[in-house]
């Protein structure tokens, strides 16, 4: 069975989370993911859960699979956010979209208003790191930027220049690139480039395309420096997230204190959550910490 990109399939919802588990509506199709730290109990019945078409499963060798119970497209498109984005679900449990960053795109949106900065006007240059599949850089673009993206997965890349192009926004100024994140931020600098902003989203653990190690513990204090030094002379913001366990908003925002109060005196931190159809309490699922400037 395959579904049409171009007209999308409808939207996310998750509809509940418990006993290590979500249970999400994507477009027309239900899927239960894996989350262990959803260690409260569940609130729909268990007629809800079992009414599915796909549940992942992580292995212990590491990766997952996924259990279809009923016919299910290789991919198809959801609107979510103002944006057209291609979903699919991949081995690893991804689907390729993170309902939890839906908070830092409306940031992005609302930094990113005034589109003319300094006294010869241009539009506003924000670098995306780690950008996956690209939704941070289509906030970025809609809201009148020039983005640079980078991910070291060249299918990554292409994912989100698909998103791109389903979202209207592929002939706005942004340059796609498949590269180490540190690597590049580092001929950047050499470079002598500034960016006005900055997301990041760095993994836990990596590798890039030769086989470059990235640790978050040991790699972000350096990543950090990098971006600071990137920064042009009046920025706009750091948006930075992550889902290391162990790395709680005020641990994180230790960090960047460090390397960014300076520059970008205005701050805040917390849990990323995702809203849930059956209860109040949002679900969360990593952490947020985002400085601006003054103006």
């Amino acid at each position: 069975m395959k579904a049409s990109p171009e007209k999308s399939s409808g939207t996310y919802e998750l509809l509940d989370s418990g006993g290590g588990w979500r249970l999400e509506r994507i477009g027309p199709y239900r899927v239960a993911r894996q989350a262990s730290h959803a260690c409260w109990e569940k609130r729909l019945p268990a007629a809800d859960w079992d009414d599915v078409d796909g549940v992942h499963h992580h292995l212990a060798t590491g990766g997952g699979r996924w259990e279809f119970r009923r016919e299910t497209p290789e991919s198809w498109t959801i609107d979510y956010e103002g944006m057209r984005l291609l979903v699919r679900l991949t081995d690893f449990g991804h689907i390729g979209l993170f309902p939890e960053q839906a908070d830092n795109w409306r940031f992005l949106r609302e930094r990113l208003g005034r589109k003319e900065l300094g006294r010869v006007p241009r539009p506003a240059r924000v670098l995306n790191l780690f950008g996956y599949t690209g939704a941070g850089t289509l906030a970025a673009l809609a809201a009148g930027a020039e983005v640079v993206h980078v991910d070291a997965s060249k299918g990554a890349v292409e994912w989100a220049k698909e998103n791109a192009r389903l979202s209207g926004v592929a002939e706005r100024p942004v340059r796609w690139l498949v590269d180490d994140a540190q690597k590049f931020l580092r001929r950047e600098v050499r470079r002598g480039s500034r960016y006005d902003g900055v997301v990041l989203d760095p993994p836990s653990f990596g590798r890039g395309r030769k086989g470059e190690v990235w640790k978050f513990e040991d790699s972000l204090a350096d990543l950090l420096a990098d971006v600071r030094a990137l920064l042009s002379e009046e920025p706009l913001f750091v948006v930075f997230s992550c889902h290391t366990p162990g790395f709680s908003a005020l641990t994180t925002e230790i960090v960047l204190k460090d390397h960014l109060l300076g520059v970008l005196p205005r701050f805040e931190s917390g849990e990323m959550t995702i809203p849930q159809s059956s209860r109040a309490e949002p679900y969360p699922n990593g952490v947020f910490c985002r400085f601006q400037g003054t103006s």
